[in-house]
């Protein structure tokens, strides 16, 4: 395990501290899970990217007038 200094805004690590000592668990595992998940997303975002980075494209608003026939947004 590497060692890293962060500064935290005064109101974070407070929130950070109440939740170390609410869980049992130190603050340093607490940012490591939260780290963890951020970077597991955008993995899934780049690997979803990568399937369909082929499909057609689809301007703007061309992809807005889809959505209103769909009903999915209001006209």
């Amino acid at each position: 395990m590497s060692k890293a200094t962060l500064y935290l805004n005064d109101g974070i690590h407070k929130a950070l501290r109440m939740k170390a000592a609410e869980t049992s668990r130190s603050m340093s595992d607490l940012v490591n899970d939260a780290l963890e998940s951020t970077l597991l997303d955008d993995l899934e975002d780049i690997e979803v990217w990568r399937e369909r980075r082929n499909e057609p494209r689809v301007g703007f608003e061309k992809f807005v007038q889809q959505l209103k026939n769909d009903g999915v947004l209001q006209r």
